[in-house]
């Protein structure tokens, strides 16, 4: 049997909402037949550095070696300073955002929504096929 291609993720996280973090981490861990590394910032490891140009940078870093970039998009993405930061750094990368709709919200970011190449409902199924369609 050949080998899974290995996606290599960049999740976009407002650390205030860490749970939907962990459940998406938790959800590709455990999709079927479905191989990823995480090239997040997470929160127990977050990147130093002072300034906002340094973070900056530090997230360019991790970004560039990412295939795509996932990005919940519920409305506080839209109150996020740093998320936005994130999908600017992902347009001028020309990395893939896909816009993953959090279980229950009828409204989402439209920062979010403006950014993504594909919203997809919050389920296995959709995230991998979305990140399988888009990722570099």
């Amino acid at each position: 049997m050949p080998s899974l291609k290995t996606y290599r993720l960049f999740i976009s996280h407002a650390w205030t909402y860490g749970d939907d973090y962990d459940r998406l981490v938790n959800l590709l861990d455990a999709a079927p037949n479905f191989a990823w590394a995480n090239y997040s910032v997470p929160e127990d490891d977050p990147l130093h550095g002072g300034t906002a140009a340094q973070l900056r940078a530090g997230l360019e870093r991790q970004m560039k070696l990412a295939s795509s970039v996932l990005v919940l998009s519920g409305v506080y993405a839209s109150h996020s300073e740093w998320m936005r930061k994130e999908l600017d750094i992902a347009a001028a990368l020309g990395k893939p955002v896909i816009g993953l709709v959090p279980r229950g919200n009828q409204r989402t970011s439209q920062a979010v929504q403006d950014a993504a190449v594909e919203m997809v409902p919050w389920s296995t199924v959709s995230i991998v096929a979305a990140i399988r369609q888009h990722s570099l």
